[in-house]
């Protein structure tokens, strides 16, 4: 059984942790072999105030760690540090943002536990991520137990020596990160510590993980205990067909803007009238992120004019959008004028065409002429010869190793940046191009190029360079490109080794995805009853929960048509009753906006709470309707249209 070491920092002490008696604190330390737990006591001999931190050893050569949406590997503490957006980076040294430890609070990982791997190994710990009073005693929470919330625990890791840590109470030390550009040294103790009065003492349960591991993947047997052991299904909404009648009636009436033949981005209420920012892209935040999963949600209701709003976007963009010097499309219109100078374009270090809206944009218009040939008859052949055209150009582009471009050069569509896993999109949309046309001269380089994506980033349990916004951390969007295109291509080959991957793909999405109810305490989720469990955390940089990874609920749904998985049906259905609970069923039910509006933002941890209520108080949302957010829950709740009451067992 593994070996542990007790410390303590006490309220209004010195930063350094020493020994528990000084702190007057004692332990015995209880190993339950069999059911590979350490029971740890602790009990007061003088009343404490502060954080208790156990350490296990790893005892690994060079350990990758596991801290599920906060840290996979070294959060890319090997790449350059300077960057516009930061987060926590494992690296020797203190050069900002990089240290060797780091320690925060449990609601900022999606999953209760720390990991290591590495020398063919798995190690780490699992417990509980807060504590309750029950009695006037501290317990651990488990789903199910009742009592009245005390204070958050906390994990981290270190590289020398090489350790996970639990800590009763918490610490964001060295440093803490509100979001990507707002970080704060560690602070003074405070209401961050764990109390014990004198003759008090506290039980904790540890789940110690010791196993051989081929790879990184080894972490996902790990994370299926702990989803087993804390998994706390989300609260049940309104009915999956009813949220998707509430939200893109909320699109097509509050967002849509004639003129530009798109939506708004931001939609705000100001009282007297709307209040509509465009932030104009082609797509991932505009465009057609929004317009074809309204066009999806027009053919289920059967809405005229909300299909004939979806259909002048997407015309408009395969209109105008193409540059007829690279053969792909501009990403953004700017008062008439068609450019990739978008929102994002000073946070790219190279001008040009981004991988990963390109392959999305072309991706997005091949699944709306899917749709139209397959709902309504409709043959768009200019959509396809836009895609065509595109997706020509795409595949000139592949480098030696079978990676799409990050950039692609404006004026030559050349390929001018790579180590990327956002031209998975370019994957997807391919691929998807090939299942239409039945076109399969693209074939074998495609599945070289899914090899290369699979080995080089989804092995490694390790996908960064997805959004633009990010500086090349690790993310979880990028991902829901492979996992499209995984599935796209099995249908194409049958090769049972593409569900392999598309498990594994859809395993390292799930690293992101809440796996209980964390217990946020700010409104306006702390007073509506908002769930995290199914929804997944944005990045390692962006410490928020936001919709996209519901856009593949259909591709889940699929994969179980093949494979049953109990592991991926539970996070199915955590994800479709997610997806209903996130949105105004009544105007301000979320604090702003009218009935059906949803923002992207949802801020579950003490992570990115920048928004704020006219007495200045923080919030934990935005105050906008933003229909990209909405149109990743049309998308996946419309692919499973038919299926949606068995799925949620409703």
């Amino acid at each position: 059984m593994a070996e542990f070491t007790l410390t303590a920092r006490a309220k209004g002490g010195p930063e350094a942790y020493i020994s528990l008696d000084r702190c007057g604190l004692r332990v015995s330390v209880e190993p339950r072999e069999g059911a590979g737990e350490v029971l740890i006591h602790i009990i007061a001999d003088a009343a404490f105030e502060g954080v208790i931190r156990i350490a296990m050893p790893v005892r690994m050569e060079r350990p990758r760690f596991f801290l599920p949406g906060y840290i996979y590997g070294t959060n890319r503490g090997e790449a350059p540090l300077v960057a516009d957006s930061n987060c926590p980076r494992l690296r020797e040294g203190d050069d900002f943002p990089a240290s060797p430890w780091w320690m925060t609070r449990s609601d900022r990982l999606s999953h209760p536990c720390a990991l290591a791997w590495g020398d063919g190994r798995l190690a780490g710990v699992s417990a509980s991520p807060y504590y309750l009073r029950v009695g006037g005693k501290q317990v651990a929470w488990t789903p199910g137990s009742a009592g009245v919330f005390s204070q958050y625990a906390g994990f981290g890791c270190s590289l020398r020596p090489g350790e996970v840590w639990y800590t009763l109470g918490y610490e964001n030390a060295p440093w803490f990160f509100l979001d990507s550009h707002h970080a704060q040294p560690r602070a003074p103790l405070g209401d961050n510590c764990f109390s014990l009065a004198k003759g008090e003492g506290v039980a904790v349960r540890l789940r110690v993980f010791d196993q051989a591991a081929g790879d990184e993947r080894g972490v996902h047997d790990a994370l299926k205990w702990v989803y087993g052991q804390y998994h706390q299904p989300p609260r049940r909404g309104c009915a999956p067909r009813e949220a998707v009648g509430i939200m893109a009636a909320a699109i097509a009436r509050d967002a849509w803007l004639p003129e530009a033949h798109s939506y708004a981005c931001f939609v705000f209420d100001r009282g007297d009238r709307f209040e509509h920012r465009l932030l104009p892209s082609i797509t991932w935040t505009n465009g057609l992120s929004a317009a074809v999963p309204v066009l999806m949600s027009a053919h289920r209701l059967g809405d005229a004019a909300m299909r004939a709003q979806a259909l002048d976007c997407i015309g408009h963009i395969v209109d105008n959008a193409m540059n007829p010097s690279s053969g792909l499309p501009f990403l953004v219109e700017q008062d008439g004028a068609w450019s990739n100078r978008g929102w994002w374009y000073d946070r790219q270090h190279t001008p040009g065409h981004a991988g990963y809206l390109v392959g999305q944009s072309v991706y997005y218009i091949l699944k709306a002429y899917a749709w139209e040939a397959r709902e309504a008859d409709a043959r768009h052949g200019d959509w396809l010869a836009f895609a065509g055209r595109a997706v020509e150009r795409i595949e000139e582009s592949r480098n030696a190793d079978g990676e799409y471009p990050y950039v692609f050069s404006e004026r030559t569509g050349a390929g001018l940046e790579y180590d990327s896993f956002g031209g998975a999109w370019c994957l997807a949309a391919t691929a998807l191009y090939s299942l239409i046309t039945q076109e399969r001269r693209y074939l074998p380089e495609l599945l070289r190029s899914e090899r290369w994506y699979h080995d080089a980033y989804i092995r490694r349990v390790e996908c960064y360079a997805g959004p633009l916004d990010i500086d090349k951390n690790v993310d979880s969007e990028g991902v829901l490109a492979y996992i499209r295109a995984a599935r796209l291509l099995y249908e194409m080959t049958g090769d049972a080794a593409l569900l392999d991957h598309m498990r594994d793909a859809l395993y390292y999405e799930f690293t992101f995805k809440f796996c209980y109810n964390s217990p946020v305490r700010v409104p306006p989720l702390s007073t509506v009853g908002w769930s995290s469990c199914g929804g997944s955390v944005t990045s390692v940089t962006n410490p928020h929960i936001h919709p996209m990874s519901s856009s593949v609920l259909g591709e889940m749904a699929w994969y179980l048509d093949r494979r049953e998985d109990a592991y991926v049906r539970g996070r199915l259905r955590d994800a479709l009753l997610w997806s209903c609970q996130c949105h105004n069923t009544f105007d301000g039910e979320f604090g702003y906006g009218k009935a059906g509006w949803m923002s992207e933002r949802f801020c579950h941890s003490e992570g990115l709470l920048t928004e704020r209520w006219p007495d200045g108080k923080p919030a934990s949302t935005w105050f906008a309707l933003m229909p990209w957010a909405s149109g990743s829950l049309l998308e996946g709740l419309t692919d499973v249209w038919d299926r949606a009451g068995e799925l949620t067992g409703a």
